[in-house]
């Protein structure tokens, strides 16, 4: 086994050929980027349960596993497309001037930008949830982090399956999401990890997640993406439930700082909306593209539904202040404030058995 370490991204784009999961360990290099981190771990000798709340939702993390190899049917075709469908891209010079396998390209590209950006994604999840069973300060929290960290790791699998043996392109992390787990890993406070990843990215793969499984047409996907999505509504479940309390006990000044992280979170995870990479490969301006795509495509829809569940439930934990307020007022989305947060518990709706058929 090779392993190259680096202080920098990869920026490469890697066409996956068919017998990519057929190399021996001679024939690879891990690249492995380095980042550092002053993270302070605790113990808990107090082993009482403090939240039935928290308690219950690790019971149910363990009661609705599943098995991405087992409970997937990976064998169902593929089917790629074969003509060019109307898109919102239509009205866009630069796509307008493509010929139609250009086009078809285009739209895998971004795809394959959509998929890969998930996957790392949930790998940011993956190192961020097991440094919670270090730094996280009760019992209960460790247990359910441990059980996330589970959960995490299989929908890295997950992910990486489904880009290695059906879209077979895979993007390198964007700069928005990279910048904001930088920031989310190496922060010693364990409450402001449990913010950014908890709060903001996982409640824009929930909005993303639901979005694509209502959209694709492919089956194996439809599937995996309900099996992340069951997982994930509990992940953002526990960060609303745990860190409300936990947040009413910091001064005002502690309390501001992360009201302000937690909207500079929002901003640069809008960016991951863009496929900037994608626009870089095919030569257009991304600034003009990503206007486009803002004004004219699914930037602005996404937008909100990110924000409608993001906003809930930061008014729930008490870090929508009125500081910040302003800050989102000028985004447009305080009207979002009175919808359903994630800390009204709908038991019967996570406790439902799994069944790919809902």
């Amino acid at each position: 086994m090779k392993i190259q370490y680096s202080q920098d991204t990869p920026r490469k784009i890697k066409d996956l050929k068919d017998n990519f999961n057929e190399l021996n360990p001679q024939q690879v290099t891990d690249i492995a980027e380095i980042f550092k981190t002053p993270l302070t771990g605790s113990y808990n000798w107090d082993y009482r349960i403090q939240d039935n709340r928290i308690s219950r939702l690790y019971e149910l993390g363990k009661e609705l596993n599943w098995n991405t190899s087992i409970d997937i049917n990976w064998d169902r075709p593929f089917q790629e497309m074969k003509e060019v469908p109307e898109v919102f891209w239509d009205q866009y010079e630069p796509y307008k001037k493509l010929n139609q396998q250009d086009k078809l390209q285009f739209l895998r590209h971004r795809g394959a930008s959509q998929f890969s950006q998930f996957l790392h994604g949930e790998q940011g999840a993956l190192l961020v949830a097991s440094q919670l069973v270090s730094c996280a300060p009760t019992y209960q929290a460790k247990l359910y982090a441990a059980s996330q960290t589970f959960d995490e790791a299989r929908h890295v699998e997950a992910f990486n399956r489904y880009i290695t043996e059906r879209s077979k392109l895979m993007y390198p992390v964007g700069t928005g999401l990279k910048s904001l787990l930088d920031k989310i890993l190496t922060d010693e406070r364990w409450d402001l990890k449990l913010i950014g990843m908890q709060i903001i990215i996982e409640g824009l793969a929930l909005a993303a997640f639901n979005t694509a499984r209502q959209v694709t047409p492919d089956p194996v996907l439809k599937d995996l993406l309900y099996f992340i999505i069951r997982d994930e509504a509990r992940h953002v479940t526990f960060g609303v439930n745990y860190l409300e309390e936990f947040i009413s006990t910091l001064s005002k000044e502690e309390k501001e700082e992360r009201a302000m992280f937690a909207y500079e979170a929002c901003v640069i995870s809008k960016e991951r909306l863009f496929p900037t990479d994608v626009f870089r490969y095919y030569g257009w301006d991304e600034e003009e593209a990503r206007d486009f795509a803002n004004t004219e495509g699914f930037g602005a829809h996404f937008q909100q539904l990110l924000f409608s569940r993001v906003i809930p439930n930061l008014l729930k934990i008490g870090l929508l202040t009125d500081k910040v307020r302003p800050l989102y007022d000028n985004l447009g989305v305080l009207k979002f404030e009175s919808d359903v947060n994630d800390g009204d518990i709908e038991w019967a709706e996570l406790e439902k058995p799994l069944d790919i058929s809902a």
